[in-house]
């Protein structure tokens, strides 16, 4: 053959497809032990055996146990491991959409109820693991408040807010509205219907928000 002969592109798509299964084979590992064994139990050992990978593989994909546990916190917040930002995503882009403020806050209220739904379990998880997962926790937290003061902006930008408010305080009160532990409080222990806390979430965010008429 002609050493003149033009070379074939590079085509990085295969091994893209083949990192991005072996993610999905880790993280529903790290799934599916956690639930099973615990947290302490679970090792990355025995993550990289049921994905069929290396343990070197977890390491140099998630850094560790804490590393997979925050991919799989971000994953089940998100609902699927695409890379897009929340705010980007359909649901809260109807929001943003949206120009009636009640509507747009039953809309974020339905938002933020499902976020809590899928994340529920693996909270309670969670809460038995100590301190090693004390920062992925913390984290979440940051990003949450983080994702609400945009909102609450927002709803500055669009005209909505209570005139004269604190934004910060604002975002601060959207954010205890709207964490996971007052959800579980509601729905776990009251027993709240999700219908109900969602319609309870809508009309507290809207007189805690929104300006008078």
């Amino acid at each position: 053959m002609s050493s003149d002969a033009p070379r074939r592109p590079y085509d990085a798509s295969r091994r893209q497809d083949a990192a991005r299964r072996t993610r999905a084979a880790v993280l529903a590992a790290g799934r599916e032990l956690l639930f099973r064994d615990g947290y302490r139990a679970t090792t990355v050992r025995a993550v990289a055996e049921q994905a069929g990978v290396s343990p070197e593989t977890v390491y140099k994909a998630f850094g560790g146990k804490p590393g997979l546990v925050k991919a799989l916190w971000d994953v089940t917040l998100a609902g699927d491991d695409e890379p897009l930002a929340m705010g980007e995503r359909p649901e809260l882009r109807e929001v943003w959409r949206t120009r009636d403020p009640h509507a747009k806050l039953r809309l974020y209220a339905t938002f933020v109820c499902g976020v809590h739904e899928r994340l529920a379990p693996l909270i309670a998880l969670l809460a038995e693991a100590g301190p090693d997962v004390a920062q992925v926790l913390a984290t979440s937290e940051e990003e949450r408040l983080t994702g609400v003061t945009a909102f609450v902006a927002h709803l500055a930008t669009a005209g909505l807010l209570r005139p004269g408010a604190d934004r910060a305080r604002l975002a601060d009160a959207c954010w205890a509205l709207t964490g996971p532990h007052l959800f579980t409080q509601l729905t776990a222990t009251r027993a709240w219907p999700a219908d109900t806390y969602r319609t309870w979430l809508a009309d507290t965010l809207a007189a805690t928000l929104l300006a008078p008429g």
